[in-house]
């Protein structure tokens, strides 16, 4: 429900991503509703520290041709300035406030792309009236007043490699660690094989994820007593580097 209070409110949206996993984390559905209600968006690409410079180009240049696609990293303070300069041009309204709602996943970052955004601008909270209580109103500065309380885009029942990617549940909470392992492998061997290989000391040739899963739970000495190795304990050590912010894609 706040997700549509939100859409509807705002003037303009933000959608956040992560932008080591773009795709994943961006939700067609959302998108769908943000068409229908003829709002433009702005696809933020967060955690680009986290991500190649050739990749990130990659990226923005496919998801450009979807909506303006602007990535930041709140860690690094860079972005955000752009960002201000992207909302302002897209939202094209003049002569008053434009009211931004920031959409995504939890743990995409979208309270932390807000405070990045707003900075020395931000101003204490209001609540909007007429509307949900929970819609608190963040003055940015420039017009630019963000609803806080974001919309936080709900998991489905088959998204658990999406929570583990995004460290909204750490390796021992995941039914399927392994999986969950097995497709960062699957996008780190596509993205950025060397740095797999460097982080972990091994050479990766035409294994399949699985295959290198083993491969790095061998060199890491994770050995049952026969020798084999212990895949599940492998999967907790590849899922828990990945969301450490250790394999850069």
């Amino acid at each position: 429900m706040m997700l549509k209070e939100v859409i509807k409110k705002a003037d303009i949206l933000l959608e956040v991503v992560d932008a080591r996993f773009p795709d994943e984390t961006r939700n067609s559905e959302v998108e769908r509703d943000i068409a229908r209600s003829k709002k433009p968006f702005i696809i933020v690409l967060n955690k680009c520290d986290l991500v190649s410079k050739e990749t990130i180009e990659k990226t923005r240049s496919r998801l450009s041709q979807i909506a303006p696609t602007v990535f930041v990293s709140i860690k690094d303070r860079f972005g955000t300035t752009m960002l201000r300069h992207k909302i302002l041009e897209t939202a094209g309204i003049k002569g008053r406030d434009i009211l931004v709602g920031s959409l995504g996943y939890p743990n995409t970052g979208k309270s932390s792309v807000i405070n990045g955004v707003a900075g020395k601008h931000k101003a204490s909270t209001s609540p909007i009236s007429g509307h949900t209580k929970g819609l608190q109103l963040v003055n940015a500065g420039s017009r630019i007043m963000f609803i806080d309380t974001p919309g936080v885009i709900p998991f489905g029942e088959n998204d658990e490699y999406i929570q583990g990617i995004l460290a909204v549940k750490d390796a021992t909470h995941l039914q399927d660690p392994i999986g969950v392992a097995m497709k960062i492998i699957e996008k780190m061997c596509a993205e950025n094989k060397p740095a797999l290989e460097s982080f972990y000391h091994v050479t990766i040739e035409a294994q399949d994820s699985y295959d290198t899963l083993i491969l790095i739970g061998r060199q890491s000495n994770f050995l049952r007593k026969k020798g084999e190795v212990d895949e599940t304990r492998a999967a907790i050590k590849i899922i828990n580097d990945w969301q450490k912010g250790l394999l850069m894609i």
